[in-house]
């Protein structure tokens, strides 16, 4: 459980952080017509769902949402996503998760992506944990840690009182 010492970003530093990162986004994306936001299974499809919605505010890109599905225990199992490869053939994605801690899911998803081809691919994470195991890297980042190999981030997105804290 997190407490006042250990809190990294509170509710209003992550809403602030999630938007800034959708007008990253948007400036990225701002020559063509259509995105597709696929956010990892659990807080990186929650943070995606923010993304979506700020995007489609604040720009006139036709935003799809897509959820990937990655067993994060076990990688290598067969990702599913809500969209089928023909829909984001030749098409341009971000792919979210909200921490990046040893690149493995990040790695993994970029991987199921790569396997269609794309317009443009782009990786998005609200904290990135410069202690990684894979070189992979995040594109568009809320913040980004020193942190050891002990510390693990964690983030809460619950709409109420979100928060991001080192345990």
């Amino acid at each position: 459980m997190a407490n006042e010492e250990n809190i990294i970003l509170n509710h209003d530093e992550i809403r602030h952080k999630t938007r800034r990162i959708a007008y990253q986004i948007y400036e990225t994306f701002a020559s063509e017509s259509e995105v597709i936001i696929a956010g990892i299974t659990g807080g990186g499809f929650t943070l995606a769902e923010r993304i979506h919605e700020t995007l489609i505010e604040i720009s006139g890109l036709a935003v799809s949402l897509c959820e990937v599905k990655i067993d994060k225990k076990r990688p290598l199992d067969p990702i599913d996503t809500s969209l089928t490869p023909s829909e984001y053939t030749s098409r341009s994605v971000v792919l979210v998760d909200d921490v990046l801690n040893s690149g493995t899911t990040l790695m993994y998803g970029v991987k199921h992506f790569l396997e269609v081809p794309l317009k443009k691919f782009k990786t998005a994470v609200l904290v990135n944990r410069n202690h990684k195991k894979y070189p992979i890297k995040a594109d568009f980042k809320g913040i980004s840690l020193s942190t050891s190999s002990k510390e693990h981030v964690e983030v809460v997105l619950d709409g109420e009182n979100d928060k991001a804290y080192l345990v």
